[in-house]
Order: structure tokens, then sequence, then C-alpha cells
């Protein structure tokens, strides 16, 4: 533990390069284990203890139902975020949040006000298919998502073209994803029937206001230059 009372956050000697992922109206980058591994298990204890989770009532297709997850909202004052029928007022950031959000910030090389917890208790919990664009997030957004705890399936989907792409977002993982991403793409963690422990997800967010934008829009990220590494496996 540090002084201020977060978890030290062991810098890996060699961290894996990060992925470019080739994705058409899109951008991102993956990099595998992010973390040292004494850190994941640290830091998913954090989370998991000291996170209040709650699970709220969303609005879906009309419906009112049960989220099939846990979660929790927090961030800068003011960084109110919508969603779904729900409305989230930030909590203030914790020591291990604000520990993880400057890890995560040297990654994206973005500074992120805000941070959405989901906690998948087990293989039945899941995220349906979605973008992250709603107005506050403004045009363009930048989202990096960390993962912890059971590898779990991430689908995306273009919103236009007949194109699907999956990978298995692991322990320690962050999947930064940025320019018109979430305009022209969905994504989606589908339930599972295989036995598969517990996972904790960040996705951390810039709540700047309402701007427009569609699918296809120009990119205006600098920050994902890395050349071309890999190719998504198709779903």
């Amino acid at each position: 533990m540090s002084e201020s009372g977060s978890p030290a956050i062991s810098v890996v000697a060699e961290p894996a390069a990060g992925e470019r992922l080739e994705l058409p109206d899109g951008e991102g980058v993956l990099y595998r284990r992010a973390f040292a591994p004494a850190d994941r298990a640290r830091l998913f204890a954090a989370l998991d203890r000291e996170t209040p989770w709650q699970q709220p009532i969303i609005t879906l297709y009309g419906r009112r139902i049960a989220s099939p997850r846990l979660s929790a909202w927090y961030g800068d004052p003011g960084a109110v975020y919508a969603y779904s029928g729900l409305r989230l007022e930030p909590a203030p950031w914790t020591p291990t949040l604000q520990c993880l959000r400057e890890r995560v910030e040297s990654l994206a090389g973005v500074r992120f006000n805000s941070v959405l917890l989901n906690r998948y208790r087990d293989g039945r919990d899941s995220m349906g298919w979605h973008s992250d664009d709603e107005p506050e997030l403004g045009r363009n957004p930048v989202i990096a998502s960390v993962s912890f705890g059971a590898a779990r399936r991430f689908l995306m989907e273009h919103r236009k073209r007949r194109l699907r792409f999956e990978w298995l977002l692991e322990d320690g993982d962050v999947l930064v994803l940025a320019g018109p991403t979430q305009h022209c793409w969905r994504h989606h963690v589908p339930k599972t029937r295989e036995s598969v422990g517990p996972r904790i997800n960040l996705t951390f967010r810039r709540i700047v206001g309402s701007r427009d934008s569609a699918c296809p829009v120009e990119s205006s990220s600098a920050i994902l230059d890395l050349p071309h590494t890999n190719k998504p496996g198709h779903g």
C-alpha cells in the first residue's frame, strides 16, 4: 500500500506493446497484461471490497428490468452520466481508483474524469449490444476498458457493414477505443454456460458535453499511432 492508502501499482519491467486493432471506421489498441500479476489480484480484491455495488433497474427496449450485472459510477464533481433510463451522480474517487486512473491515462494519453465499474458475478451476467455514444461523451470519445478477474468474450459489430470481430479480454488487459468507433460500432459481453469466476471491468471516460456525430465521421484522435500489428478474429 502507498502512503495515501492506495494499492501501489508495480510497473511491468517490459510491458507488452499495444496491439493496434484493424477496425474499419474505428480506432483501437489492446494492451495485454498491462498490470503485474500480483497487482491484478490485489486490485481485484480492493475493488471488490471497496465498491458499493448496486443492481439498478434499467430501461431496455421500453421494458424496465434489473441490470444483468452489478455496477457503480465514480468521477469528478459534475461528471453526471445518463444511460438506459439512469442518471448517475458520481461518487468521489477512491485511492484505488485514482491509482488505476493514473496508470490507464499513461497508456491512453488522455485524462479521464469518470469511470463506470461493472461486476460480472458469473457467466450468467452479461452486457447487451450497445455503443458508448451518449451526448455527454462528445464526438469521438476515448474509452479505456480495464479487465480484472475471469476472462470473458468481447464482441464488436459494425452498425452499417457486415463486420463482426471478437477478442477474449483477460485479467489485466486494457482496451482503448477512440476515433469514430462508438459511432460506427457496437459491442457486447455475452452470457456463457461455461463455469467462470467473477470479473470486474472498469471503463474510464471523459464527460465533455453534447456534440453531434454520426457514422461515418472523420477521426479526430491522435493518440492511437501504433503500427498495425494484429488482425482481430471474426466472430
